[in-house]
């Protein structure tokens, strides 16, 4: 499929199915940046979606503890790490958080996000402008709502794979 921008497109291969989101590198760029690094070191592939709560959204992106089936899965420990990257400042804006957002997740130190990310289900007006946007869900949201739910989730879904779409053969 050919994307407006496949620079800025993210293509998330789960176990329920294509998840397309674009990238807002305007809004976020450091945010952007690192989401790009590590999908292209191929650090989200097997990660599971550790903390999936209905009608709000669904987080992954534990590059440290949340590779199913691996070596660093930790079902104790899923939603605890990050990557060996150091922490961004925030980006934060006054892009809402709806349905199909994607945004980083962060500890109470607004200058924590790492790695780890979730996608809203719903609207969501209570995390605007405290956590940083760097893009929305242009295809395959039904997937997304396919998502096993929990906090912590049994036997939890996972990214098959991240890539960014120009790194992806026609």
């Amino acid at each position: 499929m050919a994307y407006k921008d496949p620079e800025n497109t993210l293509v998330l291969e789960t176990t329920k199915g294509k998840v397309v989101i674009e990238l807002y590198p305007d809004l976020a760029p450091a945010h952007v940046a690192r989401i790009k690094e590590l999908a292209r070191e191929n650090a989200y592939d097997g990660v599971v979606f550790h903390r999936v709560i209905d009608g709000f959204m669904a987080q992954t992106g534990d590059v440290q503890y949340g590779k199913s089936g691996g070596e660093s899965f930790n079902p104790a420990r899923a939603g605890m790490g990050g990557s060996e990257k150091p922490d961004l400042k925030a980006e934060f804006s006054n892009v809402n958080h709806k349905r199909g957002t994607c945004s980083m997740a962060r500890s109470q130190n607004p200058n924590s996000a790492n790695s780890q990310f979730f996608i809203c289900f719903a609207d969501a007006p209570w995390l605007d402008r405290q956590y940083s946007v760097w893009g929305q869900v242009i295809e395959g949201m039904e997937n997304v709502d396919n998502i096993k739910k929990g906090e912590p989730v049994r036997d939890p879904d996972s990214i098959v794979s991240a890539r960014v779409a120009a790194d992806i053969a026609a």
